[in-house]
């Protein structure tokens, strides 16, 4: 029907009635996971799937992402479905099976409905309360995903249990990956993130560089704003929108996505309706700028000055957009180089994409009149209550 790693067969034949899969980057656990889901509804008529995110923003750029890809790519899995509700991200099967892609603000939320099989995924995103709440009322089995920068309720509350199991993966057990994604992952640098990304165990990341922030629902209306640019295509593609006012920065993620060749960055640029807006891009691709330019993309050479770009941002009150999913995953691993015990002024290179864009678009633009500053009392009032 489709074609299945070893994650697939273990969490698969697991027993358990909680299927643990701690893993690195790129290790294929979701992937796996999402297809033995299918498999389940498809073999046991009038089931009930849930499979919950912290956010539905989240969902879509992963798990639901992962399901659709997986239901495309395979003519013999679709037959077995009569309908996908795009609106309420469900998956209608034939013989009554479902299986629906959900997030829960709190406990209380979470007490709504019963289900047969439950997908937590991202686990660490999700609060034990909200776990709980859904796991008394799964009849079945529970699985759940994350990658383990740090203990979490899991370790403390779930392993060690007689009916959980744990399954620890890297990226060495997904054939899916190029040999280039797989020495980009082994070749980590920094010791910590290695032992997370690389090899699936827990770790202890210190030396974040970017710790002050805050979440919002979006950019307020009144900054300006411009875009940084960084180019991808085993690597991701990031667009950042960012917005200044007075000492606030805001950046919102509008692109984060691999495989993307200029023309279809042009693509989706035009789609998002970009505007004359000044983008921020990497010099080190002057011809896509070329070509974004003969799009009719406002397009300058980004400042690409790391220290200075870092020491700047964080003299300012960083905001994030909670639907940038990729700019907060990398916000929580992009930390400062060690050298003999110590830590150095230059970050580690490893999945800052969005990292660098963000940078390009507020270092940038700090001597431009493209993004207003103001001190009115009227906007700060405004702003405090954000």
């Amino acid at each position: 029907m489709f074609k299945v790693n070893e994650l697939y067969e273990q969490n698969y034949i697991s027993k358990a009635k909680i299927t643990i899969n701690q893993g690195g980057t790129s290790s294929g656990k979701t992937y796996a996971i999402i297809q033995v889901l299918f498999m389940l509804a498809i073999e046991k008529p009038n089931t009930i799937i849930t499979v919950v995110g912290q956010d539905i923003p989240n969902l879509k750029k992963g798990a639901l992402r992962d399901a659709k890809t997986i239901f495309s790519a395979s003519e013999s899995l679709q037959q077995f479905i009569d309908n996908y509700n795009k609106t309420d991200r469900i998956f209608e099967f034939k013989n009554g099976s479902i299986i629906e892609f959900t997030s829960f603000d709190d406990e209380q939320d979470a007490k709504s409905g019963k289900r047969d099989y439950l997908f937590i995924n991202e686990a660490n995103g999700i609060s034990y309360n909200v776990y709980w709440q859904l796991s008394i009322r799964t009849r079945k089995r529970i699985f759940i995903d994350y990658n383990s920068t740090a203990s979490f309720w899991v370790h403390e509350k779930l392993l060690g249990q007689k009916d959980a199991q744990m399954i620890i993966s890297d990226h060495r057990n997904n054939g899916f990956l190029s040999v280039e994604q797989h020495n980009e992952i082994e070749n980590i640098a920094d010791k910590e993130l290695w032992k997370v990304y690389a090899r699936g165990l827990t770790g202890r990341v210190h030396g974040l560089i970017y710790t002050n922030y805050q979440l919002c629902d979006a950019i307020p209306e009144f900054p300006k704003t411009c875009y940084g640019l960084d180019f991808g295509y085993n690597h991701k593609s990031a667009l950042i929108e960012v917005g200044k006012w007075d000492n606030r920065l805001y950046w919102h993620e509008l692109i984060y996505q691999t495989e993307l060749t200029v023309s279809d960055l042009i693509y989706q640029m035009k789609e998002l309706n970009i505007s004359k807006k000044i983008i921020y891009a990497d010099s080190a691709r002057p011809d896509a700028i070329e070509d974004l330019k003969r799009a009719g993309f406002n397009v300058k050479q980004a400042d690409k000055d790391v220290k200075n770009g870092i020491d700047f941002i964080k003299r300012h009150q960083l905001y994030i957009t909670k639907s940038s999913t990729g700019l907060i995953k990398e916000l929580q691993h992009y930390k400062w180089k060690e050298k003999d015990g110590a830590f150095i002024d230059e970050p580690v290179k490893f999945k800052d994409d969005a990292m660098d864009a963000a940078r390009y678009g507020s270092y940038s633009q700090r001597k431009s009149s493209t993004i207003i500053v103001s001190t009115g009392s009227y906007y700060n009032n405004i702003l405090d209550k954000l």
